[in-house]
């Protein structure tokens, strides 16, 4: 490598020098002797930062001016563009704002003409510039601000941190464009192995996000275009706004199994002793989280059997299906399951059961009674013992001879209902004996975590393409791939922006 002539580099890093010298003057001061160290962290942040935007300005006219000798003295061959096509001529002097981390500076670059054609700027391929303003640090950086708090909340920070670089809508647009290769990047990671008795588990659940008019499906807009509310200021009880579009997550974990006793879930009605505590249950781990409001259910269905078939291709392992009842679902997980051939085991979620179990035990006990409790827990322990079928006849017998009317009966109706509807899915004495879990603990914390903690902020009204990208950036930092994902997306930018070889055709440090 030929050394920089070495007053041409004092000359490009002077104004960095002086800026250097200015600082430690002023540090120096006595007028500085009297502040407090916060005082001194404060001054030394905003003088700091314009230092490293002076020396990274300087970097990049140290560049310009190497690239500008070699094309000086001819050093290079054919310029070809992405069309393959030969730039003869090679104009200095081109430049280009790049919005960083440091602030703001000037990209100046050689540019290789010809007539008729798009001009070609190699340096921007050797530096791997943004199509855009920003920087490739700025937009990770609005990238992770954006998926932990509102985009309000995300600029601020950055203005604390990198000065006035970046607008709202400007991070907005960041974000949704950093979202477009997760699906590729998710397709070629190979997940750790895991032993043939491990349990793979899938976890599926459904939740609303509100969204612009806009956004919402055909028929939730034209209910809510059409709907004609009892109260002009607000929504009566029982009414529906019709502002949401179901969002559908997926969640694909391991779990060692980890067998238990149906009084492990349940303490009898006498409570429990200290002769026999409850057994602990399997523990997820390696979890992986997806979803989407854009897709189907069906494709969030089979992003999730895509995963769970990486970790299990020669179908060796139990494969253990959680739902929470839901119809659609069980079909479209049967249909999936039945596509790939894969026998899978489907299991309800045992708190929607008891949610039922305890409405139904409201219409024969008062709330919050003792004898509510035990008859709670006696119904819930016969169901574990997968004996769900005599406990919908018990309550239906006990219902008759009760003489249960209006909305008591409705009550112990729709748990028999609920309880005889999914009797290929309660079978608790086969999980519990196997060590399976038989709660959808996982994929409710990733609905609270991924939509209600982000998506269900106070005011938001969200577009399509921005609730995507947020939903899919917060399963994958949930996942702990950010920054393999991270690489892999900037790898891709660089394919998009300078995909042909002969757009980097020179190397300009040589």
């Amino acid at each position: 490598m030929e050394p920089y002539d070495a007053l041409d580099a004092i000359d490009v890093f002077a104004a960095a020098t002086s800026a250097f010298e200015c600082l430690k003057g002023t540090l120096a001061t006595a007028d500085t002797a009297v502040l407090a160290h916060h005082e001194l962290e404060e001054l030394i942040e905003a003088e700091g930062r314009e230092l490293l935007r002076l020396l990274f300005q300087a970097h990049l006219d140290g560049r310009e001016q190497r690239e500008r000798e070699r094309a000086a003295h001819h050093d290079f061959g054919p310029m070809r563009g992405r069309d393959g096509r030969v730039r003869p001529h090679c104009e200095p002097g081109h430049s280009r704002l790049l919005a960083c981390m440091f602030g703001t500076v000037t990209v100046r670059r050689t540019a290789w003409r010809g007539k008729g054609l798009t001009s070609v700027h190699p340096a921007d391929a050797a530096l791997s510039l943004p199509a855009r303003l920003h920087s490739n640090g700025l937009r990770r950086l609005a990238v992770l601000e954006a998926v932990r708090g509102s985009f309000d909340l995300a600029k601020a920070a950055i203005d604390d941190r990198c000065g006035s670089v970046l607008g709202k809508r400007q991070a907005e647009q960041l974000v949704a464009r950093a979202a477009i290769d997760i699906d590729s990047f998710y397709q070629q990671q190979v997940p750790l192995p895991a032993s043939a008795d491990t349990t793979l588990v899938l976890q599926f659940d459904g939740k609303g996000i509100v969204m612009r008019p806009e956004a919402l499906r055909p028929a939730t807009l034209k209910a809510h275009l059409t709907q004609q509310r009892a109260m002009r200021t607000r929504i009566a009880p029982g009414e529906k706004p019709n502002r949401k579009r179901m969002a559908t997550l997926g969640c694909v974990f391991d779990a060692d199994p980890a067998p238990r006793r149906p009084h492990d879930i349940i303490a009898p009605p006498d409570g429990r002793t200290s002769t026999r505590p409850p057994r602990p249950g399997p523990k997820a781990r390696a979890k992986w989280l997806t979803g989407s409001v854009i897709h189907p259910p069906e494709h969030t269905i089979a992003a999730a059997f895509d995963q769970a078939e990486a970790r299990d291709r020669d179908h060796i392992r139990t494969w253990l299906v959680l739902v929470d009842g839901a119809r659609h679902q069980l079909d479209l997980i049967e249909d999936e399951s039945a596509r790939r051939g894969i026998e899978v085991t489907t299991l309800l979620d045992i708190v929607h059961v008891s949610e039922y179990v305890w409405a139904a035990a409201h219409a024969f006990h008062p709330a919050g009674t003792p004898e509510t409790e035990a008859w709670v827990a006696s119904h819930l322990t016969t169901i574990l013992h997968g004996q769900a079928a005599r406990a919908a006849a018990e309550i239906t017998a006990e219902a008759h001879s009760r003489g249960l009317r209006g909305a008591q009966r409705d009550a112990a109706d729709a748990c028999v209902r609920y309880l005889t509807g999914h009797l290929d899915q309660l079978h608790y004495d086969i999980a519990l004996a196997r060590g399976w879990p038989i709660a959808t603990g996982a994929i409710e914390g990733a609905c609270r975590h991924l939509i209600g903690d982000r998506l269900e902020i106070t005011g938001a009204r969200w577009g399509l393409t921005g609730a995507e990208a947020i939903l899919k950036l917060r399963a994958l930092n949930d996942n702990g791939d950010f920054d393999a994902y991270w690489r892999h997306h900037l790898a891709r930018e660089h394919q998009r922006l300078y995909l042909s070889p002969d757009q980097n055709n020179y190397d300009l440090t040589a």
